[in-house]
């Protein structure tokens, strides 16, 4: 079954709501030690075709200007000052974060336990940075990350998305995955797309 089939089976066999649902892409790996650090998987995913939906950005920074882009900051006294409940807030509230790499470390001790486990760890940015270059690529990136588990599962879009843009983007996160794996596609075992509330639909690797 091709891509845009699958979706398309999707979308028929799936609830309707009355929120806009997401579309996973669900991944099962197979022979994939990750005892092994060189095995496991961390990348940025360009999606042709966007994420479809605001990305809510928040920004962690002491030198850096951020005015009149649009994202919540955070300065070095504020990150200080944050306790896990707010922290938690803030992981709920935004969607993808960056933080200084003078600050990463103090990043990692106040907010790492929050923010690791859902994988919002802010990416690290220099001073001198294109803070707004990072910014606009937050909206057509996604993070896929396997660390402990062989498996990935990411959103690709939304329901009001169009088939083809949907199709688009989940072809380049499996031509991603499959790039860093040692033996590529043999070692991809099954792929599933599905909407938010509905059934896993196969596709064809």
């Amino acid at each position: 079954m091709a891509i845009i089939d699958s979706i398309k089976e999707a979308r028929e066999k799936a609830a309707k709501r009355k929120f806009k649902q997401s579309i996973d892409l669900c991944i099962a790996l197979r022979n994939v030690d990750l005892n092994k650090p060189e095995n496991k998987i961390n990348i940025d995913v360009h999606l042709p075709a966007g994420r479809g939906k605001e990305i809510k950005t928040c920004v962690i920074t002491d030198i850096t200007s951020t005015e009149g882009l649009g994202v919540h900051t955070i300065s070095k006294n504020q990150l200080n000052s944050l306790d896990k409940k707010s922290v938690k807030k803030l992981a709920k509230e935004y969607d993808y974060f960056l933080g200084e790499v003078s600050l990463m470390a103090a990043v990692g001790k106040i907010m790492g336990q929050v923010l690791g486990p859902r994988g919002k760890m802010p990416k690290p940015f220099p001073p001198k940075a294109n803070i707004a270059g990072l910014i606009q690529s937050a909206k057509t990136n996604i993070a896929v990350r396997v660390t402990k588990v062989p498996t990935i599962q990411v959103s690709v879009g939304h329901e009001e998305m169009k088939d083809e843009e949907l199709e688009e983007n989940i072809k380049s996160i499996l031509t991603a995955v499959e790039k860093k794996l040692p033996k590529g596609k043999h070692q991809m075992a099954n792929a599933y797309v599905k909407l938010t509330m509905g059934p896993a639909i196969k596709l064809k690797l």
